[in-house]
């Protein structure tokens, strides 16, 4: 069986660290994009997330735009905000027939309990629906840094079974992280995944330039490790929480400390100070490295 793409463009080699990035944008960024898109290569591969309190109609659209772009689409599921079945295929064949969806990332989202059928992405990837509507890859979300209700096992455990079932169903497995501010956390857990026989590609999940302030305050809010030292190894003081820090200290040593033991690895930016910041940050550090990306 032949193994699907994860993307167009991943299997040439990369130019630099920042070469192959991805992007991630709510409904409501879309004018934000349209503003960016000068600046970003081609076939960019942007996740759209689903939030509560935004409507179905305006995701597609926001897909839609992706795809318009010249962008690749990656529409997020999220498990236990799907009301129904047929909200989740609904906006599954939307996305599909309306923007040529290729690609999708499932996570389990907040709600202690669903609102509907599904518990978790494991629910999401039984249905068979993915398949069925011409998916070639499914992205999970992996947890360098642990999770808040998950045992370390655990979280091993539900990568595992996940990777395994996406690939058993014809599709291609993809590893995208939370967010970080520790370098070592990150290319520790690359290496164990890669000693536990898991040899699925990974983003890294990397803040896009931001106010210090909105990095903490997203960082307590998804559970991110932010203590005192690794916060002066990413290059914020806690004693001067005023002014925007970029991740330039977190990039070089992904550039620095990546290797063949941590297997295919490319970063996914996530953008909080914005789409257009976050661009322009990546094209300034790729001139600054001499990265013809």
């Amino acid at each position: 069986m032949a193994i699907p793409q994860i993307h167009p463009n991943w299997d040439k080699e990369p130019a630099g660290i920042t070469d192959g990035f991805s992007l991630e944008m709510t409904a409501k960024d879309e004018a934000s994009l349209r503003d960016a898109a000068p600046l970003i290569p081609a076939e960019t591969p942007v996740a759209v997330t689903f939030l509560p309190g935004e409507d179905v109609a305006a995701r597609v659209a926001a897909t839609i735009a992706v795809r318009e772009l010249g962008f690749e689409p990656m529409p997020h599921f999220s498990a236990r905000r799907i009301t129904s079945e047929d909200d989740f295929e609904g906006y599954l064949r939307a996305v599909v027939e309306q923007a040529g969806v290729r690609r999708c990332f499932i996570v389990a989202g907040d709600p202690p309990e669903p609102v509907g059928p599904y518990f978790d992405t494991s629910a999401l990837i039984a249905t068979g629906a993915f398949e069925r509507a011409g998916i070639q890859a499914i992205g999970v979300g992996g947890h360098p840094e642990g999770h808040p209700n998950m045992s370390v096992a655990e979280c091993w455990a539900v990568l595992e079974k996940k990777v395994a079932d996406i690939s058993a169903r014809g599709m291609a497995p993809l590893i995208v992280t939370q967010f970080g501010f520790d370098p070592d956390a990150f290319l520790a857990w690359l290496k164990e995944l890669r000693a536990r026989g898991i040899d699925a590609p990974v983003r890294i999940g990397v803040p896009g330039p931001a106010g210090i302030k909105r990095l903490l305050a997203f960082a307590a809010r998804c559970g991110v490790g932010a203590s005192t030292s690794v916060l002066r190894k990413y290059g914020i003081s806690v004693t001067n929480l005023l002014g925007s820090a970029g991740p330039d200290k977190l990039v070089d040593a992904f550039a620095q400390g990546l290797g063949a033991e941590h297997g295919r690895v490319r970063l996914h930016f996530y953008p909080f100070g914005g789409l257009r910041k976050t661009v322009e940050w990546i094209g300034d550090y790729n001139r600054k490295h001499g990265i013809n990306a």
